[in-house]
């Protein structure tokens, strides 16, 4: 998109006050790859969408918001997770507070075998939610809002939010990625697999999850 329509089409959506619309699957801005952001919007304008996206995604609520589940396609996104849960879900998640962050172009690597499968869901897949078998550590390569170069690694829960968000900067849901077998209503989710791990559900729902060490 030539900056000059992708700097109107940001400066529309901030014509109104308030959280954004967030796009639903189904949309095909959320199943093509992003375009790097590389300089399209002056730093004000880029400001000001940071700030809406943080509000967006506070409003949800959720812990991480990309770009194209706001209608946008470009490789940005940002992370913020206060992990509110109870102590037996932090330990078994590895969920711990990750501050707000911005992600300009990011990319992930895994480090390590191991991986992690726990229920996710998605701000633009509303309703539902599934297992997910993911990278238990990441190397996170991206600039921050200021253009700072960002290497560092992810583990636990804030790793799975890196991946998921990254994630749709390429197009990819993680409903992709998801182990079908469990797809759940958030209701039916909340009632019955709330528990810190995912064990039950692959019991009664007939699925595997990865080997432990």
């Amino acid at each position: 998109m030539p900056s000059t329509a992708l700097s109107d089409h940001v400066e529309a959506l901030l014509a109104t006050e308030g959280p954004l619309p967030i796009v639903a699957a189904g949309d095909p801005v959320l199943r093509r790859p992003a375009e790097p952001l590389d300089g399209q919007l002056s730093d004000g304008l880029l400001a000001r969408l940071i700030e809406a996206m943080r509000i967006t995604m506070h409003a949800a609520p959720g812990v991480g918001l990309a770009a194209p589940q706001i209608g946008l396609p470009l490789r940005l996104a940002v992370i913020e997770d206060a992990a509110n849960v109870p102590d037996e879900v932090s330990a078994a998640r590895g969920r711990v507070p990750q501050p707000f962050r911005v992600l300009v172009n990011p990319s992930y690597e895994g480090v390590g075998e191991r991986r992690a499968a726990f229920y996710e869901g998605c701000l633009s897949v509303p309703g539902y939610q599934a297992v997910v078998a993911r990278h238990e550590r990441v190397r996170l390569r991206a600039l921050d809002e200021r253009g700072s170069a960002v290497d560092e690694e992810f583990s636990g829960w804030p790793a799975r939010i890196v991946q998921h968000e990254t994630d749709h900067l390429g197009g990819t849901l993680y409903l992709d990625r998801a182990e079908l077998r469990s797809l759940s209503s958030t209701q039916v989710s909340v009632e019955r697999w709330a528990q810190p791990t995912p064990q039950l559900a692959a019991k009664e729902l007939g699925f595997a999850l990865p080997a432990a060490d």
